[in-house]
């Protein structure tokens, strides 16, 4: 197959599906043509069958704004008639389908489209008078559509109502990346004396990830543990959650450790990991901090109960209910066979739910029937 992907180049978590997705169907032999306004910050090599197309917005003095739209589906209408392409993949319904859309008719060429909806092309993008119909044309002008979550179908429905049936098809991580191994100098290299447990959250920083209330369970399981915090990420939250944690006075025990590349040895020097999201698509950091063998408690807010199965592989909290996660952590923390029984069952259960060849098998397999024309 010959496969065009269209996603946003950066850390996001649409960003790393997309680019991650492309890079193992590479490996299965397919020609995968990234089509973006950068290279995908986890493309790190050259393989023969993946090609960069870098999309280049010009200056014109006409325009306040840069046509960006235009520009990609004129780009993705050329690589599409270049290169002959089967499927295009849009991550996000807005801008990215509406451009796959544009393209295909700029081509004249009967390329399929798939089109993935992340999360913020519904929770917050839908929201916007302005653009729900965009959203809707881009969802019902795909020939397939899929969804992170069935908690993200369900708001699609909810805000959108488009007249299209909608797939579940989960996040999933490259296992390679995360696999389980301590070491033991990380704890030291960060100060953290080796009868801590060690509490971590990765997110944008955000209003949306709620971080103060990690900051308030986080001094409730303080006072009855030695426990450091590790804040990993930067955003517009920043700078009033280190202002919270002097306010609480639980500051000398939380890291602020800023945006990394590398996530996985904070990870693995971890013993629980916290979000407490307010709206969360899917929550694929859960998936990362699992993989390392981090035992998670969430809460009860879009996909992330479809990732932790409740006292089986993590727990889960109502949101902003910070007693019942402190009360959670505390034993989880204190109870070494309890924890060691979650994290049996999560390991198990993610590597069967969540593995990156069952969700490759599920897209290729859906690529395939578009082209021979068995999706409905």
């Amino acid at each position: 197959m010959k496969i065009g992907i269209t996603c946003y180049p950066t850390m996001g978590g649409s960003g790393i599906i997309a680019t991650e997705l492309g890079m193992m169907m590479a490996e299965r032999g397919h020609d995968v043509h990234f089509i973006t306004s950068n290279t995908p910050f986890r493309i790190q090599f050259q393989r023969p069958n993946i090609t960069l197309h870098q999309v280049d917005v010009n200056q014109y003095a006409v325009f306040q704004y840069p046509p960006y739209d235009i520009t990609l589906a004129t780009k993705i209408a050329e690589v599409i008639n270049n290169y002959d392409l089967d499927v295009l993949h849009m991550h996000y319904a807005v801008p990215h389908a509406i451009c796959g859309i544009l393209a295909r008719q700029i081509a004249r060429k009967d390329v399929k489209i798939v089109t993935t909806l992340h999360g913020t092309d519904i929770t917050v993008l839908g929201y916007d008078s302005t653009l729900r119909e965009a959203i809707k044309f881009g969802i019902e002008e795909s020939d397939v559509v899929t969804s992170v979550s069935d908690a993200l179908i369900e708001e699609t429905k909810q805000v959108i109502n488009p007249n299209k049936d909608i797939v579940t098809v989960y996040n999933f991580i490259n296992e390679k990346d995360f696999a389980i191994s301590i070491n033991p100098d990380i704890k030291r290299n960060y100060g953290i004396p080796d009868d801590y447990k060690v509490i971590t959250h990765v997110s944008n920083f955000r209003k949306v990830k709620r971080i103060q209330d990690i900051i308030h369970t986080f001094k409730k399981i303080r006072s009855q543990i030695k426990v450091k915090l590790l804040l990993i990420g930067d955003g517009p939250e920043l700078s009033k959650m280190r202002q919270l944690a002097k306010k609480l006075g639980v500051a000398e025990d939380v890291l602020f450790i800023g945006k990394q590349e590398q996530v996985a040895p904070f990870y693995q020097m971890s013993d629980l990991f916290l979000l407490m999201s307010e709206k969360e698509s899917f929550g694929l950091v859960l998936l990362e901090a699992m993989y390392c063998g981090v035992v998670c408690i969430g809460t009860r807010a879009g996909g992330i109960g479809e990732v932790i199965r409740h006292n089986e592989t993590g727990l889960l909290v109502d949101v902003g209910d910070t007693e019942a996660a402190s009360q959670y952590a505390i034993r989880l923390l204190t109870d070494e066979e309890y924890y060691k029984d979650l994290q049996l069952h999560m390991l198990v259960d993610i590597k069967k739910r969540f593995a990156s060849a069952h969700i490759t098998d599920q897209y290729e397999q859906l690529y395939q029937e578009l082209i021979d024309g068995q999706s409905k």
